[in-house]
């Protein structure tokens, strides 16, 4: 047993994890192993999450523990996996799958998830549910002959499902996609839901893409005929999707808000590299306004911080929604800023076809990160949502008025 292991999650130490992570980099040489056996065997060796437990890919250790381990790895200049490349599959569906699914759940699609073997994407939003998520139409009913005398799914039993879901990013590289669709229409709208995991390789999806303003195509709208997802694939009891997709709309807006990043790094960056590297360009009046805008982004990399401290102690909250929403408002004033700084280069635009992956989010011209910036106040959840969530669950404001909350799905005008 490693030193400083006392028996138990608690008992993990940084210098029992630390040694955990040499002992493993010792006996398997990243630079002779291919990058994926590698992933593979660190997800076994329980280094992937730290927090997780023993066979999900971490050691049940503490949650502040992941960055020793992240600092052994990295030093030793072993591959890691690719978080832009499956940022819903790490940042969503792995939290998610871990509070909610089963164990064969679990043990078929964490270690996939963790290594980017399998892409995953949201099937949340539609065309007449984005910010009131609960009225989606999208219906999931029972194969015919596939129920049993409780009334749930028979063992083997399977759902049959149609509808439409819009904004879908990545939807065209994944194999898997976290679907909400209405199971009862007959009860109001929050209490009909019922979570799945989605073959997006299945017969009856089709994806579309959605061009955006930068060129790219992120997002993508998704049609789903006839589709047939096995109940082994549903994810928590039928009825209870709106408090499984509540998780994994938490876990989204801290995936965006509150990602770690070291002093100076995100959209401020670019900017204050400018300003240093251009003392050509400086006004009194920009100077004001990049000293705020960097201690703002300061400010919200410590609030980022401590809310990741929170998570590691059990106490996740609302705070996630805050940290969303600062992050949507400082990207796009930190992003103006640059425009302004950039003069006649910030208007131009000449890299549409270029695929983010070749150049970096940060390694584009500041024309597109003023344009993707746009979309920060919408995408995880719309700014005026998130003010309406910190309104009523943090500052304890009356809720607002909402006459459908006991009318069944299938009375609502749409």
């Amino acid at each position: 047993m490693t030193a400083g292991f006392a028996g138990d999650g608690a008992g993990w130490t940084e210098q029992a994890v630390r040694e955990r992570a040499r002992e493993f980099l010792a006996a398997h040489d990243p630079a002779s192993m291919g990058r994926l056996d590698f992933l593979r065997a660190r997800f076994g060796a329980g280094l992937a999450w730290v927090h997780y437990p023993p066979g999900d890919g971490g050691l049940g250790a503490p949650r502040v523990l992941q960055r020793c381990v992240d600092a052994e790895f990295a030093a030793a200049g072993a591959p890691g996996n690719n978080p832009d490349r499956n940022a819903i599959g790490l940042g969503m569906a792995a939290p998610t799958i871990l509070a909610f699914g089963t164990g064969q759940q679990r043990k078929r699609w964490l270690r996939p998830l963790w290594t980017g073997e399998e892409i995953w994407c949201q099937l949340f939003s539609e065309p007449g549910a984005g910010s009131d998520l609960a009225s989606l139409a999208t219906r999931a009913v029972r194969e015919p002959g596939g129920e049993s005398g409780a009334g749930s799914p028979a063992p083997g039993g399977a759902w049959i499902v149609s509808g439409q879901k819009v904004w879908t990013s990545l939807a065209h590289e994944a194999q898997w996609g976290l679907l909400l669709a209405r199971t009862d229409p007959g009860v109001p709208k929050h209490r009909g839901l019922t979570y799945f995991a989605c073959d997006m390789t299945a017969p009856g999806v089709e994806v579309r893409p959605l061009r955006q303003i930068t060129g790219e195509a992120e997002f993508n709208e998704v049609f789903l005929t006839s589709v047939r997802i096995p109940d082994a694939d549903r994810i928590g009891p039928v009825g209870e999707g709106w408090k499984v997709a509540q998780a994994t709309l938490m876990n989204e807006r801290v995936a965006i808000g509150g990602t770690a990043v070291p002093r100076e790094a995100g959209m401020i960056g670019p900017a204050a590299r400018r300003w240093r590297d251009h003392p050509e360009l400086r006004t009194p009046g920009l100077h004001d306004r990049l000293l705020r805008l960097w201690t703002e982004a300061e400010v919200a990399r410590l609030a980022g911080e401590r809310l990741r401290q929170q998570l590691a102690a059990g106490r996740p909250g609302p705070e996630g929604s805050a940290a969303k929403l600062v992050f949507a408002r400082l990207n796009q004033d930190i992003s103006a800023f640059e425009v302004e700084l950039a003069g006649s280069e910030g208007l131009r635009y000449d890299d549409w076809s270029m695929r983010r992956e070749q150049a970096g989010f940060y390694g584009r011209g500041p024309g597109y990160r003023y344009l993707r910036a746009r979309a920060n106040s919408i995408e995880g959840g719309t700014s005026e949502v998130l003010r309406t969530i910190i309104a009523e669950r943090v500052l304890g404001l009356p809720p607002e008025p909402r006459t459908d909350k006991d009318i069944p799905w299938k009375d609502l005008p749409r």
